[in-house]
């Protein structure tokens, strides 16, 4: 019976007479033979006496079994057995050969542990207890080496020193190690000389060229093979797969291509524009192969600067200052390019960086004019007169041509045109008197361009409006002032002010008096304070609101300015009603004027404004009482005019104003009714025989319409006649005559056509209409002819 790796082998024993010599059974599987022996044993139940020789007593002893350590070579074919299949061994009961009944395999299961118990045959009882032995399964070399974890793939850096360790593989067999060499492996490199090696005992790749450059190849493919017998003929192999890259170390310094390079710049570049592009090689990867750039000497160090494009990795050279072809045409930069990042180990394969000089030439553009002051600011007094000098502006031109310039300036910087310019001298003068409290500033735009080319060049003009005292000074406030009807004589109702349009400058200074025509009277009086404020103080008292509750008081002002100018306000003082501590009740709004208060300028005026009021909505009702007349007179349209021409070739020669509708019509009928030329032929044909009247008591209606179409057809003389009409009149003037000969049936002519007899088929007709004065009648068909 079978439990797991434990096998129970039961033997019967059949008793011999000589049961004490030794039995020897072999038992042969697979070449080798298992040899069970038995010996025997004093039994101690049963005791056979026997004498020896001294007379002794001899016991016999047991039988008992010795179990030897078995060995099966493995992967050998089993007999064929007609008994025990299905189980892994099995005895012969009568032989004690053991058998195995499958191949086995020692990678599988190395040894098997079996159970064997001696049984009596004819009782089948167990002789004694069950023993165990152990069937060792043999090795052969069955397992190639395998490498269970490629293919593989390493990295070394390159330039290494040769025996640098790239990396180790290792291969496996399943073969006993402790049993012969089997499984003994030796490494071996296939593919990858003789840039690498591998220990033949560890599998440790190795480099075994020096100074491998990545730049020159990347990448290689090492093939590595593990072959187990130690190596020799016979054993088997396994081959792995290993690839190795070379990493990048900074081994190579920047290289420019050229160590001379050309760029040119025009003058008309602005600062900040790129001017040319420059790049270092460094084959090197990533932070070994980054180069910065710098500017080393030069004379356009300060003309021109460097940046390095972050995507590109190229040196850019940019304008910083203008520059110009007329003072300098050629400027030299050195250049730099190196290695920020440098491996000390290399150091001595430097330096790791390389120079380049640029020679940048400056190109001639067409500058255009440049003005000698970056602005101008011109003073202008106020009132001056048309034509007075503001001031001149002046540019010149650059350029080695040196072009004469002429001026201009832009209208939309002076829309009200206060301003002209000499177009040569640029000189600048008013058009017209100016009013520094409009507008005290101008700020206008003079523009200058070299005749002809179309650039310019604009410069700021700035006009100061000086002022002048044009402007006669007035009250600051127009308010009324609130007086009680029961204010006491000699105080103090108010303190006016006044302002001037005029620059009020810090020594300006305002005296006031009351108007010549209230200068005496006796309800007020003014104080000049000689600060340009006067107070206004009561001369009496009994003001009363019935009698009159408005007082009109004119007041002089007058300025300090050359010439001084003086005008006249009037202050309006209202009479209140106020309780016992003067504070206003209520004021009479109505307005009253006294008749001392009015000066003859404000009656003046107050009329003027009326007379306009009247004469508005005078002018007013006139407008509206007016008639619209028609803006259209619509004129009788003539049928005959509206024709469509398509094919329109002017109005000949006469013909001088283009679309003008009015040319295409005859002169000759233009002021009158244009008659239709209908021509009534003078000469008719004679009827067709039978073409007649049909007779009386004919019933055929067709042949009667028949007759009638057909004589219609054949008399010309019969309505409608030909018409002509004149849509396009080519104008009177041509010496030629009418080409057309509509009308030669009526003209009188000396001319012989009978020669068009003689010209065929297609000319009778014209034959017929000249050469002859009969009307011959044709048919359909040879009407087609002609």
């Amino acid at each position: 019976m079978l439990f797991s790796d434990q096998y129970t082998l039961t033997i019967a024993l059949r008793p011999s007479q000589n049961s004490c010599n030794y039995t020897e059974s072999r038992l042969h599987t697979g070449g080798l033979y298992l040899m069970v022996r038995a010996r025997c044993h004093q039994s101690p139940h049963r005791h056979h006496h026997r004498l020896g020789k001294l007379g002794q007593v001899l016991h016999r002893s047991k039988r008992g079994w010795v179990w030897n350590q078995f060995f099966v070579i493995e992967e050998v074919s089993p007999p064929q057995l007609r008994n025990g299949a299905g189980t892994i061994f099995v005895i012969d009961d009568n032989t004690g050969n053991i058998h195995a009944t499958k191949t086995l395999d020692r990678e599988e299961q190395a040894q098997y542990t079996l159970t064997a118990q001696a049984v009596a045959r004819d009782t089948n009882k167990p002789l004694e207890p069950p023993s165990e032995f152990i069937v060792k399964v043999q090795d052969i070399n069955d397992n190639p080496p395998e490498f269970l974890h490629g293919p593989y793939y390493a990295n070394v850096p390159e330039m290494s020193n040769v025996g640098t360790s790239v990396m180790q593989v290792t291969a496996t067999d399943a073969d006993d190690p402790t049993y012969g060499n089997s499984a003994r492996l030796v490494y071996s490199i296939l593919q990858g000389q003789p840039y690498f090696s591998v220990e033949s005992q560890t599998g440790i790749i190795r480099t075994a060229l020096p100074n491998m450059d990545r730049e020159a190849r990347q990448e290689y493919d090492v093939v590595i093979q593990a072959k187990d017998m130690g190596g020799h003929m016979g054993g088997l192999s396994g081959t792995t797969e290993v690839k190795i890259t070379l990493t990048d170390v900074n081994d190579n310094p920047p290289k420019f291509p050229q160590s001379v390079y050309a760029m040119s710049v025009s003058e008309d570049r602005v600062p900040g524009e790129e001017v040319g592009r420059l790049k270092a090689k460094d084959p090197d990867l990533g932070d070994n192969g980054l180069v910065t750039y710098s500017l080393l000497d030069g004379d356009g160090m300060g003309v021109f600067e460097l940046s390095t494009d972050s995507e590109t990795r190229e040196a850019v050279i940019k304008l910083k200052k203008h520059v110009d072809y007329e003072t300098k045409r050629m400027y030299t930069l050195k250049v730099e390019g190196s290695n920020p990042h440098i491996d000390p180990r290399f150091m001595s394969w430097g330096p790791y960086k390389d120079e380049a000089t640029i020679k940048i030439s400056v190109e001639d553009a067409d500058e255009p004019p440049v003005f000698v002051a970056p602005s101008y600011t011109f003073e202008v007094e106020e009132n001056a007169p048309e034509g007075t000098v503001v001031g001149r502006v002046h540019a010149k031109d650059t350029d080695v041509a040196n072009n004469p310039v002429r001026y201009m300036i832009p209208r939309y910087t002076d829309v009200e045109q206060f301003f002209n310019i000499n177009s040569e001298d640029g000189l600048i003068t008013t058009t017209r008197p100016m009013d520094r409290e409009t507008q005290p500033w101008h700020n206008i735009s003079v523009s200058a361009t070299e005749i002809g080319h179309h650039q310019d060049t604009k410069v700021r003009v700035n006009i100061k409006i000086k002022d002048m005292n044009d402007n006669a000074p007035e009250f600051a406030t127009n308010n009324e002032v609130l007086m009680c009807d029961t204010v006491a004589p000699g105080k103090m109702i108010e303190t006016v002010s006044a302002v001037d349009k005029d620059e009020m400058a810090h020594r300006q200074h305002f005296t006031f008096s009351l108007a010549p025509e209230v200068a005496h009277n006796n309800n007020f009086s003014l104080k000049d304070n000689r600060d340009s404020t006067a107070s206004i103080y009561v001369l009496r008292k009994g003001f009363s609101r019935l009698t009159q509750d408005v007082y009109f008081l004119p007041i002089e002002i007058n300025d300090n300015g050359l010439p001084a100018l003086s005008s006249t306000n009037t202050l309006t003082i209202r009479v209140c009603s106020c309780d016992s501590r003067d504070t206003i009740l209520s004021c009479n709004v109505e307005p009253y004027v006294l008749p001392a208060g009015l000066s003859t300028g404000a009656l003046i005026a107050i009329l003027a404004c009326i007379v306009i009021l009247l004469a508005i909505v005078v002018l007013f009702v006139a407008l509206r009482r007016q008639k619209k007349e028609p803006l259209i007179v619509f004129e009788e349209e003539d049928i005959r005019e509206n024709i469509i021409t398509y094919d329109d070739e002017g109005g000949g020669e006469e013909d001088t104003e283009a679309f003008d509708i009015a040319t295409l019509q005859n002169p000759d009928g233009a002021n009158g009714f244009l008659p239709r030329k209908d021509m009534k032929p003078e000469l008719q044909c004679p009827l067709r025989p039978g073409m007649g009247h049909p007779a009386p008591n004919s019933v055929d209606v067709d042949d009667f319409i028949k007759t009638r179409i057909a004589e219609a057809d054949c008399d010309p003389t019969a309505p409608p006649y030909d018409s002509i009409q004149i849509y396009g009149y080519e104008g009177r003037g041509s010496l030629a005559g009418s080409l057309s000969s509509l009308e030669s049936v009526t003209t009188e002519s000396d001319l012989d056509y009978d020669y068009l007899q003689s010209w065929g088929p297609r000319f009778r007709k014209l034959a017929d209409l000249y050469g002859t004065k009969d009307c011959p009648l044709f048919d359909a068909d040879e009407a087609e002819d002609s």
